[in-house]
Order: structure tokens, then sequence, then C-alpha cells
């Protein structure tokens, strides 16, 4: 059965970063789209960031415009992670993990595999 694992959550400060990592257990998410998606309480899962296969090794990038700025993902192969500096309070969340066949967005309809989640929590 296929799993994303998630790794990296926790409690911060505001200000501090927090870098989350996801690993899939098969090879074959090498050339999935992978990415990040948030959910805070109270509140519609959103969009973070992806990472979308280009071409072997090579990925292309796309975030959140409010976040662009202060988080970065990263891929390899069928790993992908998210540096995030300057948290802030409103950045505490469920973020999930997802991979898709095709994209990415939005509320990640298009997901096919998630994972289960690590809670990252900003205090002020």
């Amino acid at each position: 059965q296929v799993q994303l694992v998630e790794s990296g959550g926790g409690l911060v400060q505001a200000g501090d970063s927090l870098r989350l990592s996801c690993a899939a257990s098969e090879r074959t998410f090498s050339a999935y789209t992978m990415g990040w998606f948030r959910q805070a309480p109270g509140k519609e899962r959103e969009f973070v960031a992806g990472t979308t296969w280009t071409a072997p090794g090579t990925y292309y990038a796309n975030y959140a415009n409010s976040l662009k700025a202060r988080f970065t993902i990263s891929r390899a192969n069928s790993k992908v992670f998210l540096q995030m500096n300057s948290l802030k309070p409103e950045d505490t969340a469920v973020y999930y993990c997802a991979a898709s066949r095709t994209v990415l967005s939005g509320t990640g309809r298009e997901a096919d595999y998630w994972g289960q989640g690590t809670q990252v929590t900003v205090s002020s």
C-alpha cells in the first residue's frame, strides 16, 4: 500500500523556522506532482506549494502567492520538503503532504494520495 510519511512538525515561536519532510513509499512517485496543503481549525484545506515533474530529476515549483516569500519547497525524487521561515501564528495548521498524477491546487481535489498530517503550531 502506497504511503506518504510526513515528519518535522512541532511547536515553535513566531519568527522561527521549521522544515517538513515527506517520503513516498514507492520510487514511482518521482514522476508524480507532490506538494503540501494545510488546514487550520475551522478553515478549509488550502494549497501551500507543489512540485511538478518536468524532466528526470527536475521539478517546477509553485506556491500560494501569500506564502512564497517565506516558504520554499524542494524535491528529491520521491521525497518533498517544505522549508518554512519567519513563521507566524496564522501558519498554525495541520500540514499534509499530497501526491497527484496530474496537478495539485486549491483544496487538493486532484490528489491521489495523502499523508497523515503533521501539526505545526506557532506561538506568539
